[in-house]
């Protein structure tokens, strides 16, 4: 709705009209309501012009609610005809799941840093409409980028680009990569405080579908074991969740050579120096606790028990001197019910080297009970390996059960030496040493162990974050080859992770991954005669939470045109 003012040489009269779209596509309006003339509507709402035309504009912004309000119940008509086929090439079903990660997209002003790109490269291709689809259907339906651009091309929005632009739009994204994502950091305290006073950095790879190395993409140990170069991911994430910053390297790099330059990125461009890092024994030598140690940075990285010098596990595997978590209370490990689920813990000085640091190792019954039940299986697996003689060791597998099965050279009479093999049991008890121990050591010397322990437990978190992007999000096999648009395709992977995050974390500790995004996939639309939508998904308490967290609600039993371009503009916060 909007206010018409019509001049004559006598009148000066206001009118409510209405826009709308005729059937060739021209645009119209037509006249809802006459409010009067100048002269007739100064007597009430007078005494000035400013005053009549600062109510006009109130009655315009009422009769727009009521229209809204009217739109939203009013009865809609619509005449099916059993004899009439479908129209060729004519889309049916549309996509709208995407308009929940939008949401989070323009929150974090996705679209303003896109627009600094455009005015720096000043392309003619829309960037933010390609960086979007291609992380919505990074969600939805993770793919090549050509299938990407099939699958928004199923949106409720069309592309407003072509395929080609989308591989011209990589080589920018990929050398804009670390502006990026400074820029989102930044953004993010749009959508609350960070938890960035707490920082776990981790390492995955992922492998190429290509048989020779080609620059980055090196030879490596691979997480998946499979004969094909890789490349390396090293990430921080947050003490929420949340990831914060990632970089690639070589896949043949040892992965503690990527934590400085990516830690040096996010002192300098992210302004974060205070925090206390976090991360496993694998990434956490000596050299790597020193640069952490200096500043207003601190450490917590867990211990390989089995990796601490001859006293020191000594100390560690003595089951005396323990204190329950809880309380604090001193406790005999040999004392406590089997049943019980508690954590014990004990600590002392520890100076491997020259740091000065604090050693706690704590004891779980319940992890313990978890632990032999899970190898008592394996040493079954062991016992019929040996009734079969099919004995095949697994090198690359540290739970594999033949690793119970010992060998020796048996000679009888002087003949030659027989091989043969036996269940092992100084390894199994060995192992049983081990059972529900674990360690972290930190330069927090004073502070509270259960504060400590609570940090070292969310590294499960980052684990997480490298599983969703690995088989949620289907970040390998990596299709791509210029180094540019493989940097591209990781950030892409990468903001898809963000913006899911942020969705999970409104919508609180209730709902799995998998159901969210199952949830996401199956929220289509399908359009009935070019009149309006009826949505095809089950309506439930996700799907209200969804609404309630993004401000807009797609559940009505039909939802017109009008209404659904309103949709698309609430979930780019645009009213």
């Amino acid at each position: 709705m909007n206010l018409h003012i019509t001049k004559s040489k006598n009148a000066e009269s206001f009118y409510i009209a209405k826009s709308y779209t005729k059937a060739n596509g021209k645009t119209s309006s037509v006249i809802v309501r006459k409010l009067g003339t100048l002269n007739q509507l100064i007597v009430e709402h007078g005494p000035t012009r400013d005053d009549v035309l600062a109510w006009a504009k109130n009655e315009v912004k009422l009769e727009t609610e009521k229209y809204k309000k009217d739109q939203q119940t009013k009865a809609v008509q619509i005449t099916f005809h059993s004899d009439h086929k479908l129209d060729y090439g004519q889309q049916v079903l549309y996509r709208g799941g995407y308009l929940f990660p939008q949401t989070f997209y323009y929150r974090l002003k996705l679209d303003n840093i896109c627009r600094k790109l455009r005015d720096k490269y000043k392309f003619k291709y829309d960037i933010n409409a390609i960086l979007s689809d291609l992380i919505y259907a990074r969600i939805l339906e993770p793919a090549s980028k050509r299938s990407s651009y099939k699958t928004a091309s199923e949106f409720l929005e069309k592309p407003s680009y072509q395929l080609h632009d989308i591989y011209r739009a990589l080589d920018v994204l990929g050398n804009e990569c670390d502006f990026i994502q400074s820029e989102v950091y930044k953004n993010s305290h749009l959508l609350g405080k960070r938890n960035d006073t707490i920082l776990y950095y981790d390492c995955t790879n992922y492998f190429f579908e290509i048989e020779q190395e080609d620059g980055d993409r090196k030879y490596g140990k691979g997480k998946e074991h499979r004969p094909n170069p890789i490349i390396q991911m090293g990430m921080f994430m947050d003490g929420d969740g949340i990831p914060l910053a990632f970089s690639l390297f070589p896949g043949n790099a040892n992965e503690q050579t990527s934590l400085k330059p990516l830690e040096g990125k996010v002192l300098q461009d992210f302004g974060c120096t205070k925090f206390i890092y976090c991360s496993d024994a694998g990434l956490g030598s000596e050299a790597i606790k020193k640069i952490n140690h200096a500043g207003e940075r601190a450490f917590i990285v867990t211990q390989s028990i089995k990796k601490l010098n001859k006293d020191d596990k000594k100390w560690a595997l003595d089951k005396t001197g323990f204190k329950r978590v809880s309380d604090d209370m001193p406790v005999e490990l040999s004392e406590i019910p089997e049943d019980d689920n508690g954590l014990y813990y004990k600590d002392e000085p520890y100076t491997p080297h020259t740091l000065h640091q604090r050693l706690i190792v704590t004891y779980s019954p319940k992890f313990a009970r978890y632990q032999k039940t899970i190898r008592d299986l394996q040493v079954e697996r062991a016992k019929k390996m040996l009734q079969s003689g099919n004995i095949k060791k697994e090198r690359r597998n540290p739970n594999d059960p033949a690793r119970f099965i010992g060998k020796t050279a048996v000679t009888e009479d002087g003949e030659a030496a027989d091989i043969r093999h036996y269940l092992d049991t100084d390894k199994i008890e060995d192992e049983a040493l081990y059972d529900g121990m674990y360690a972290v050591t930190t330069d927090l010397l004073d502070d509270d162990v259960k504060d400590i322990l609570k940090v070292s437990e969310g590294r499960w978190e980052i684990e997480e974050c490298f599983r969703i992007m690995k088989t949620d999000f289907e970040a390998r096999p990596v299709f791509v080859h210029a180094d540019a648009r493989i940097r591209a395709h990781f950030l892409i992977c990468f903001l898809s992770l963000v913006i899911y995050r942020y969705l999970e974390k409104d919508l609180g500790q209730d709902f799995t991954c998998e159901m969210i995004l199952d949830k996401l996939k199956s929220m289509n639309f399908a359009d009935i005669q070019d009149q309006g939508f009826i949505p095809l998904y089950t309506r439930d308490r996700l799907t209200d939470s969804l609404h309630k967290i993004c401000g807009f609600d797609t559940d009505f039993k039909f939802i017109t045109k009008s209404q659904m371009k309103t949709i698309q503009k609430k979930s780019k916060g645009r009213e």
